[in-house]
């Protein structure tokens, strides 16, 4: 299995229509050369990196030889610092990333946000809690709004979108696919 480092430089010579031919893999269930789900993350920071973000790439966060937390990554953008979590399944992702997300920004500055990534959308649970985990924000994007982002070429614009309807409304779940951002 390649390593951290081993992904990031491969994922590091990919453009937006790289980008866009890897979606259509992770929708397929084909990711030849990927971990389970690392084609996701993976996409997902690039998306963010090519749209001028600044990205820190997976990693543990340790504390006296222990493994406290894993991160799938981190995005900074437009005076926003997001935690990412992105989970690639074939069926609907139910509470458990988002509470684990949750206890991650608990111990991070209160003006941190999460975004969690699924390719197969979230159930009604998990977006029920996404709603009322205030303090914290999680931002949910599902598989038609990832897409969406790639083929515009601008997942940051779509993150402010979904950021600023959060902000107004109270729902972290908008879809950014309705309206023209």
């Amino acid at each position: 299995m390649p390593t951290a480092k081993e992904y990031q430089a491969k994922i590091a010579n990919y453009n937006w229509d790289d980008l866009v031919q890897l979606w259509s893999e992770i929708e397929s269930g084909d990711t030849p050369g990927w971990g389970a789900g690392k084609a996701l993350e993976y996409l997902v920071l690039r998306a963010f990196g090519l749209d001028g973000a600044e990205v820190t790439w997976p990693y543990s966060v340790q504390f006296d030889g222990t493994s406290l937390e894993q991160i799938d990554g981190v995005v900074y953008s437009d005076c926003l610092a997001c935690i990412i979590e992105c989970k690639d399944s074939n069926e609907s992702l139910n509470i458990e990333a988002i509470a684990k997300l949750r206890n991650q920004l608990l111990r991070r500055p209160t003006t941190s946000i999460g975004s969690v990534f699924s390719r197969s959308g979230f159930t009604v649970g998990a977006i029920t809690l996404a709603r009322y985990i205030s303090p914290q924000t999680i931002l949910l994007w599902g598989g038609k709004e990832i897409k969406y982002s790639l083929y515009n070429k601008y997942i940051r614009r779509s993150l402010i979108k979904k950021y600023r309807y959060c902000v107004e409304y109270g729902l972290p779940d908008y879809d950014i696919t309705i309206e023209d951002i």
